[in-house]
């Protein structure tokens, strides 16, 4: 393999002689938090020391906070996009007062469904997605859109509901009715009986609103392999109810081709959260897209890796499920895409997949995993793998 020279040089010529002009290299390094040890910016402290321990000052060296949409991400944009924290109180999952934190940069409202309708806002007693709605998180986008946001970047993991994000709609001013024309509560039990949508108080400033929802799978909203089916049983769900629930997902699709022409039944995404997806999607004309896409693009990563020479990133653990979705796949996707080389480092690595110009393991192979995740061992790791990374 190739070690890695901090300078490049190219000669121009002038009333025949020529000028050597030194350029510095650009190295970017886009890595994920290693939960439980490192944040996605001490990841990049330790590789930028290890970098210039080899090539001293003869690199620029951009570091960039990322995250694939999972914990931490509107933390990591809020950061990225120079925004600020705010908080208002919301409805939990099952309608009580919980204070949800989101945040702001410019008209950009970043946030995650989890802060008012996550599943740890229950006690496991607690857990009924036939009684759970999404409220708390419409109740959050209306505190956002009164505050002036208009552009919206939404992770909708780890939700405690499966109600088709009726009750995030409600709380935006759609109502749902049944057969007698009552207006329906917005939880899971509520979805076997809709006959009718009533769209003439939604919020007006919807209109003019965009969204970006962060979703990392791609299950239908109903059917064996959706929404329900795969995810209601973690959130309490019996057998029973998960068939009420499919069936209620199945009626809710139904209404929703009936009233605005759009089918969500087979749309990869769709059932995400419950079948948030869907409501995000048919509704707020969402764009899905995995959480890296969604983050990638909101700190302009295309941008800042232009005329970069090399890319670290990484993860805490480097294995087959690395490629699909996480963010080393996002960063080495856009970074091929431009021809630059990317290196991956992980606290432990269980697959190399193919792509990247080098993966290496940051903690010794029989180092415990307890040792390997305290801070000052796992920074000082990372820091020799990046020297390894830039001399071998």
């Amino acid at each position: 393999m190739q070690n890695f020279c901090c300078c490049k040089t190219f000669a121009t010529k002038c009333d025949g002689f020529y000028n050597f002009v030194l350029i510095l290299m650009k190295i970017v390094i886009a890595s994920d938090s290693f939960k439980g040890s490192l944040s996605s910016l001490q990841v990049a402290d330790a590789i930028e020391e290890g970098v210039r321990s080899v090539v001293g000052d003869g690199a620029e060296i951009v570091k960039i906070n990322v995250a694939d949409g999972g914990e931490g991400t509107t933390e990591v944009l809020i950061a990225s996009l120079g925004g600020e924290k705010v908080c208002a109180t919301v409805s939990d999952p099952l309608g009580r007062p919980v204070s949800a934190s989101y945040g702001i940069a410019g008209d950009t409202a970043v946030m995650e469904m989890a802060a008012a309708s996550g599943l740890p806002l229950l006690e496991v007693s607690e857990r009924n997605p036939l009684l759970a709605g999404t409220k708390g998180t419409g109740e959050i986008i209306a505190d956002a859109l009164a505050r002036g946001c208009r552009n919206f970047l939404v992770g909708i993991g780890g939700s405690a509901t499966n109600d088709g994000g009726m009750g995030m709609l409600s709380a935006l001013g759609w109502r749902f009715l049944d057969a007698e024309g009552n207006v329906l509560e917005g939880c899971g039990a509520s979805l076997g009986k809709i006959r009718s949508i009533d769209d003439s108080r939604v919020l007006p400033a919807l209109r003019e609103s965009s969204f970006t929802v962060a979703c990392d799978v791609d299950i239908p909203f109903y059917g064996p392999g959706g929404a329900a089916y795969l995810f209601a049983p973690q959130k309490g769900a019996t057998p029973q109810m998960v068939a009420a629930l499919d069936r209620g997902l199945g009626n809710l699709a139904s209404v929703i081709a009936s009233k605005y022409g759009i089918r969500v039944d087979d749309v990869p995404g769709a059932g995400a959260a419950g079948g948030l997806g869907g409501a995000f999607l048919a509704f707020l004309g969402a764009k899905l897209v995995p959480g890296i896409e969604m983050v990638l693009e909101a700190i302009r990563f295309d941008e800042v890796i232009k005329g970069a020479d090399l890319v670290f990133t990484g993860e805490g653990r480097i294995d087959s499920q690395t490629l699909h979705g996480k963010t080393p796949s996002g960063v080495l996707s856009h970074a091929a895409g431009q021809g630059v080389k990317v290196i991956a480092i992980g606290g432990r690595v269980d697959a190399r997949p193919e792509g990247f110009f080098r993966v290496i393991q940051a903690s010794p192979a029989d180092m415990p995993l307890e040792q390997a995740m305290d801070y000052e061992t796992a920074f000082a790791n990372v820091r020799a793998a990046a020297v390894m990374a830039m001399n071998i």
